[in-house]
């Protein structure tokens, strides 16, 4: 079992092996804090706080194993569920399953905006939860404001989780994720098309894909060093890019409509990554303005 899936079950066995979905997603968050190198888990701001898909992901996983119940609610560990992961409790899981026992529903979400109030900034009951405390709730506002002014920037998803990307686009204000593979296809969890473009519209980012502007698979094989990079994105820049005005162009009406756009891909680095010629192109062909930041 991943030492992820692990670490949810051995939570939800420290807490008394059930929560509904809104408890242990927020206790899930606040241990996860805790750890301070690796955390197993990253999340999103999102409808009611703290977020994280991937948790979901390992969900549905640790079900199908029969180690949860199938509840559609709650959290519930089934028997096979504690023998996997053993009766005891490590030490640092039970001090905090201590320390949080009186905590839940509307306490505990509050908790979690007070301590983290960047995770609350797409909730929809910040202001109810935070009623008695208008500090907390004026500073999860303060958060809320977006770069208003249009933008260009480029990030790979090489070395992110599905949440660590996300919350790069939503601390960088980006309205429009550009997606610049020819097949946004992927073995990591959360960056093929059908779900990246999903959680992007469920935290209020627009997904749009363009595969005209990506680069075909047969042409990336064998790139062992950078000249051969080099060599396949002269070939794309000086042979494929100036036939492909109209997605260019596509792109250009959107900075021109306001929108913050981010042109993704799967390398980390812009220079081993085909998104920082079509950045380069947008900037030689319609200006200064559309200089792109690589995030």
């Amino acid at each position: 079992m991943p030492g992820r899936q692990r670490l949810a079950l051995q939570l939800l066995n420290a807490i008394g092996g059930a929560a509904s979905n809104l408890d242990f997603q927020k206790l899930l968050f606040l241990y996860c804090q805790e750890i301070r190198l690796d955390p197993p888990y990253e999340f999103v701001p999102y409808k009611f706080g703290a977020f994280s898909f991937t948790s979901y992901a390992d969900r549905r996983k640790l079900v199908e194993r029969g180690l949860l119940e199938d509840d559609d609610r709650n959290w519930r560990i089934t028997a096979a569920g504690r023998d996997s992961v053993g009766r005891a409790i490590e030490t640092h899981l039970s001090s905090f399953a201590t320390r949080t026992a009186g905590m839940r529903g509307n306490d505990l979400i509050a908790l979690t905006y007070r301590r983290f109030p960047f995770f609350a900034i797409h909730s929809e009951i910040a202001e109810k939860v935070l009623k008695g405390d208008p500090d907390a709730y004026e500073r999860v506002l303060a958060l809320r404001a977006r770069p208003d002014k249009p933008e260009m920037f480029t990030i790979g998803y090489e070395g992110h989780s599905l949440e660590s990307y996300l919350t790069a686009l939503i601390r960088n204000g980006i309205t429009i994720l550009c997606d610049v593979r020819r097949n946004p296809l992927s073995r990591k969890y959360g960056f093929s098309k059908s779900t990246l473009s999903r959680c992007c519209l469920e935290i209020g980012i627009r997904y749009e894909h363009i595969p005209e502007l990506g680069i075909a698979s047969d042409q990336r094989q064998e790139l062992d060093t950078q000249a051969d990079y080099d060599a396949l994105f002269a070939e794309y820049m000086r042979n494929w890019l100036p036939g492909q005005a109209t997605s260019l162009s596509k792109i250009r009406d959107w900075f021109d409509a306001g929108e913050r756009i981010a042109l993704t891909c799967y390398e980390h680095s812009p220079a081993q990554c085909h998104r920082h010629c079509v950045a380069d192109e947008l900037e030689s062909r319609f200006g200064q303005a559309l200089c792109a930041r690589h995030l």
